[in-house]
């Protein structure tokens, strides 16, 4: 199978692009095999579903090296995505010794950063430069939880839905071959769509854009909670992988 590079998916609007988390080497090996999956990220949400943290918040830079070589090494075969985490780009000399330490450290294609204030744009500019590929995020940016006051559906309004255009529209302009378009209302997502040329990838954004994105924990229900709404579950494997280690404990107690 082909691995896509920036150039394919600059080109993939209107395409549906299907992007999977990944955590672990293997299902990095399964991902590997998969034609239908375009994008690998390994996201900072690593730390809500792996590391059992309540945000990603608390992700390390040296937490994204970890996991981004070990699904690294499992994915030799499709475009892989790792998340600059929080604290790693407070400005714009620190986001390039980050950035640059983690491009190169897990060997992925590009890296994905949060957020579309100025200093963010700049860093943008300068990763692209030095020849780091960026896939940009608005909307929910779960880094700024706190500071946005919880996870809800943005762009409502007309101001926010405003602002969340001409975000998309500067992180094109700043060099992103992409957008991750998080919780924003699926009208404004489909406008954002038409309004700019790189695909925009959705989560909980609706139907209406280039792509989407989901948590593979969240599609599998790996964990004992219902995932979100947008995300109905293929399977229960918690369920499942329960229900057979029951059985053999079971049989081992015998």
């Amino acid at each position: 199978m082909k691995k896509l590079n920036v150039r394919d998916i600059r080109k993939s609007k209107k395409q549906n692009l299907q992007m999977l988390t990944c955590y672990d080497f293997q299902m990095a090996q399964l991902f590997n095999e998969m034609e239908q999956l375009d994008i690998v990220l390994v996201g900072d949400s690593v730390g809500n579903v792996v590391l059992g943290l309540d945000t990603t918040v608390q992700v390390t830079i040296g937490d994204m090296i970890t996991f981004g070589k070990a699904v690294r090494r499992g994915t030799p075969n499709k475009f892989l995505v790792v998340d600059l985490p929080f604290g790693a780009y407070s400005t714009i000399t620190q986001g390039l010794k980050f950035g640059a330490t983690l491009f190169q450290e897990t060997n992925a294609e590009a890296l994905k950063l949060e957020g579309a204030f100025p200093y963010q744009l700049k860093l943008i500019e300068r990763l692209t430069q030095i020849g780091v590929a960026v896939m940009g995020h608005i909307g929910l940016t779960p880094q700024s939880v706190h500071q946005q006051g919880g996870y809800f559906t943005h762009g409502k309004s007309e101001s926010e839905a405003a602002r969340l255009m001409r975000e998309a529209k500067a992180l094109e302009a700043a060099g992103c071959f992409s957008i991750v378009l998080e919780f924003v209302e699926a009208g404004l997502a489909e406008e954002i769509s038409k309004a700019i040329s790189i695909p925009t990838i959705g989560i909980g954004s609706g139907k209406n854009v280039d792509g989407q994105v989901l948590v593979i924990n969240d599609l599998l229900k790996n964990g004992p909670k219902m995932p979100p709404k947008f995300c109905p579950p293929v399977g229960d494997l918690y369920q499942i992988k329960k229900d057979l280690v029951t059985e053999y404990l079971k049989k081992q107690k015998a």
